[in-house]
C-alpha cells in the first residue's frame, strides 16, 4: 500500500522536513510535490499566515526488504590454485602481525579455503582491541585481509573474518534486542530506529523479525550511516 502524507510549513524545506521525519524515510526514498508555495500567494492573504503544503508519497514500500533481499550477484570461483595461493598470502601477514603486536606470544589463528574465498578465526588474550566498537575496527580488518589475500590473484578473494566468536555473539545480542524492540512497538505503538549498523547486522534484524506478525523492518538513510526501522504492520 503507498504511503503518502500532506506536510506543512512556512517554506518548502521545512513542510519536507517535517514529512520525511514523520514518515521516518530519507528524501532519496520519496517523490515530493509542493501543493502550495509560498511564492503563490493572493493580494487578499497577503497577512494570512504563511503556510506551504507538500505532498510526499513513498517510492516503494516492500515487507521484503533490500537489506534482506538476497541480491542475484553470482559468486566468483576461485581455483585450487587461487584458493591455496591466497591462503598463504593471509597466514604469512597473520604470522608475522601476530607475532608484533603487543609482544603477543598467545594468540593464534586458522584460515580455511571455499570456492570463494577464506575463513579466518583469530583467538587469543591480546586479540580483542582487533573488534573494536561493535566490530567496526573488526570489519575494517577483515577488508585488509581481503586486499591481502587477492594479492597476486586475478579475482577477488572474499574473506570471513572472525575474533573471539565476537559475530556469533553479537548475532545472538541483535536477535535479543530485535525481540525485545518488537514487543516496544506493539506495547507503545510508535516506531523505533536503531542506531547505524553494518549491513550484515541489518540483516540479522531484518530476518530476526521477517515471521513477526505484528510488526516490520526497513532501512534508512545512507552507509555507513544506515538505520533499521521497526514499525507496526499495516492493518
Amino acid at each position: 500500500m503507498e504511503r503518502t502524507i500532506i506536510a506543512e510549513g512556512k517554506t518548502t524545506n521545512e513542510a519536507i522536513e517535517k514529512g520525511l521525519k514523520e514518515l521516518n524515510v530519507s528524501k532519496n526514498m520519496v517523490d515530493i510535490k509542493v501543493l502550495e508555495n509560498e511564492e503563490k500567494r493572493s493580494f487578499f492573504s497577503i497577512l494570512a499566515p504563511r503556510v506551504v503544503k507538500v505532498k510526499l508519497t513513498v517510492k516503494e514500500v516492500n515487507k521484503v526488504h533490500s537489506d534482506y533481499v538476497k541480491k542475484d550477484v553470482k559468486e566468483v570461483v576461485l581455483s585450487k590454485v587461487e584458493q591455496q595461493k591466497a591462503k598463504e598470502n593471509v597466514e604469512i601477514f597473520l604470522d608475522q602481525f601476530l607475532k608484533k603486536i603487543q609482544n603477543n606470544v598467545d594468540s593464534h589463528f586458522s584460515v580455511s579455503v571455499s570456492d570463494i574465498g577464506l575463513n579466518v578465526d583469530l583467538t587469543g588474550n591480546n586479540v580483542g582491541f582487533l573488534i573494536g566498537y561493535r566490530g567496526e575496527t573488526l570489519y575494517a580488518f577483515q577488508s585488509v585481509l581481503s586486499a591481502i589475500a587477492g594479492k597476486g590473484i586475478d579475482n577477488k578473494v572474499r574473506v570471513i573474518l572472525d575474533i573471539q566468536g565476537y559475530k556469533d555473539k553479537r548475532k545472538k545480542a541483535l536477535e535479543d534486542l530485535a525481540e525485545k524492540l518488537a514487543k516496544t512497538v506493539v506495547k507503545t505503538k510508535k516506531s523505533v530506529t536503531l542506531e547505524p549498523m553494518q549491513a550484515y547486522e541489518r540483516k540479522i534484524i531484518h530476518s530476526k523479525l521477517q515471521d513477526n506478525n505484528f510488526v516490520e523492518t526497513r532501512s534508512i538513510g545512507e552507509d555507513p550511516r544506515r538505520k533499521v526501522v521497526i514499525s507496526l504492520k499495516k492493518r
